[in-house]
């Protein structure tokens, strides 16, 4: 008996886990690039020449999905009219008209650029699902983004700050 209750929620937590993971691509699969893929972006470079053109702690964020440290950006505190850019490929991703401070210690957006700047994928990475962000012109790993973002969008894109690249509007 105690095999088949042990079964049962094996199997109860199973079929949880696939809901879960269908939900939270669901509530983001409207922006047009999906999952990043070899071979599925506009920009493509070899893994050498990523590592020539980016730093190593740009490397690790953008192509290796790490994640800076909270608060360490200066990108936090840009106040002002500006774009900000891939830091890969420099691809239009966010403007400053939709910046604001979400108190997490990353740069945070409530809507990309246009609906063709990023992508999404799911990631499990921490044993749940996350919404990933990626560049839709490079597939670089930018940060996440989740539904606890202020009107109009309901979004918070919680963006590494050397994943990108800001400039001023003249």
């Amino acid at each position: 008996m105690h095999r088949r209750a042990f079964l049962a929620g094996v199997a109860c937590v199973a079929l949880m886990t696939g809901a879960s993971k269908a939900m939270a691509f669901d509530l983001f699969s409207k922006n047009k690039a999906s999952s990043p893929r070899k071979g599925d972006f506009p920009f493509q470079l070899t893994d050498e020449e990523w590592r020539a053109r980016l730093s190593a702690e740009q490397y690790e964020i953008l192509r290796g999905e790490g994640t800076e440290k909270s608060c360490s950006s200066p990108l936090n505190g840009i106040e002002g009219r500006g774009k900000f850019y891939c830091a890969g490929c420099g691809h239009h991703l966010f403007s400053t008209d939709a910046k604001y401070d979400s108190k997490t210690g990353w740069p945070s957006f409530y809507r990309p650029a246009d609906e063709y700047a990023v992508g999404t994928s799911t990631d499990y990475k921490l044993g749940y699902a996350r919404t990933e962000v990626h560049c839709a012109n490079c597939g670089s790993h930018l940060g996440h983004v989740f539904p606890d973002g202020p009107p109009p969008t309901g979004l918070r894109y919680c963006i590494n700050g050397l994943a990108l690249e800001y400039k001023r509007d003249k």
